[in-house]
């Protein structure tokens, strides 16, 4: 276990302990929320990351964290699970925090244990087991963390409407809607890329619930001269792998690994014709939000989530699911570039007006402030 340096911070700065990053900087999707809420309230709190080192380097410097790494368990389908269980009896017995913030409700098991000590608000990204990657049991156990989201969890936060209005159905504690963010300083790396003129689909990890599939079988059915760019990690099934190395067989397809330096994956956005997102299962991406930030045109299914943040008029909906109406879409926004540019602006618009991370830190302030003072 490796401990890494905070910078100094007043006297009276309340301590929290975060777990369920597993480490930073961060590459993607909870993560990054953590991290921009860290970043956001740095000057008023002194927060504690705990991490693993599958997910960070022990030596890596922080200005905003203490962050503590513990070595990865040795079998990799438990190392999560024991990162968990050590960020809770480290918080326990090594530490004194006045609250703990818990991300994902798969960590919830150890609330009981962290109930002992401390208060704890709990932030729910996803239902984890929608999922198809998991097996039932493994589902089972998600849903059973979910109840004890509910009953152990001192405050409970959710990051997209449909996902609240779920929770609020089974519980009598009020769930508060945060949304996730984009970072209005964040800036984009701009370098010449070896691809031009192309379509883009992008995920940190590429699964079934992303729908590439879908997308590919649109592309199959429209005789397309630009390429289609695939960016991320495509090792995470390897049948769903197989499936997609098959489906894109003569097709103008080109792969690129995960691209975990954000400046750099936001170039790629950036110099894109268009965006597609075809997910048929999410809570609220940040992928999505980054796109209309640097003001690419969206092509997006229609589920709840993503018509939740974006309307017509911003982004260039699609039936979910369905590769006839994904092919007629892709077909409309290419003889349609000037429409495509006017919803794309006012996408970029909202996002920097609603979902920013300046003013989403401050109801995390509230409430972690609200949940330190009651009783």
């Amino acid at each position: 276990m490796q401990i890494n340096c905070l910078k100094s911070k007043t006297m009276n700065s309340l301590k929290i302990g975060v777990i369920g990053l597993k480490g930073l900087p961060a590459y993607g999707g909870a993560a990054t929320v953590g991290e921009n809420i860290i970043y956001q309230l740095k000057h008023k709190y002194i927060f504690t990351v705990y991490a693993v080192s599958s997910h960070t380097q022990p030596d890596m410097n922080c200005n905003a964290y203490k962050q503590i790494v513990f070595r990865r368990f040795f079998i990799k389908k438990l190392n999560i699970f024991f990162y968990y269980l050590k960020s809770a009896f480290h918080s326990i017995f090594m530490a004194k925090y006045d609250l703990i913030h818990l991300h994902h409700t798969d960590g919830a098991f150890i609330l009981p244990i962290l109930r002992l000590k401390y208060k704890v608000v709990c932030t729910s990204h996803a239902q984890p087991q929608v999922n198809e990657k998991w097996p039932s049991w493994v589902k089972l156990f998600f849903s059973i963390n979910e109840q004890i989201t509910m009953k152990l969890s001192s405050t409970i936060t959710a990051v997209s409407i449909p996902l609240t209005k779920t929770y609020q159905k089974n519980t009598k504690k009020k769930i508060h809607y945060i949304p996730n963010g984009i970072n209005l300083k964040q800036e984009v790396d701009i370098k010449n890329l070896e691809c031009s003129n192309y379509i883009l689909f992008a995920a940190g990890r590429i699964i079934p619930l992303k729908g590439l599939h879908i997308l590919l079988h649109a592309m199959k059915k429209i005789n397309l001269t630009k390429k289609l760019l695939v960016i991320g990690d495509l090792e995470q099934i390897s049948s769903y792998k197989t499936e997609i190395l098959k489906l894109s067989k003569d097709t103008n397809i080109v792969f690129i690994p995960i691209i975990r330096q954000k400046g750099i994956l936001l170039n790629y956005v950036n110099r894109a014709i268009f965006f597609i997102f075809p997910s048929y299962s999410e809570n609220m991406s940040i992928m999505l939000l980054e796109v209309a930030f640097v003001k690419t045109p969206l092509i997006c299914s229609d589920i709840e989530p993503n018509m939740a943040i974006f309307n017509y008029s911003e982004v260039l909906f699609f039936k979910t699911n369905d590769p006839n109406d994904l092919r007629d879409k892709i077909k409309y926004a290419e003889e349609n570039p000037t429409i495509m540019k006017e919803k794309a602006l006012r996408a970029y618009n909202k996002v920097k007006t609603y979902y920013n991370w300046e003013s989403i830190s401050k109801q995390y302030d509230n409430l972690f402030y609200q949940t330190v003072q009651t009783d």
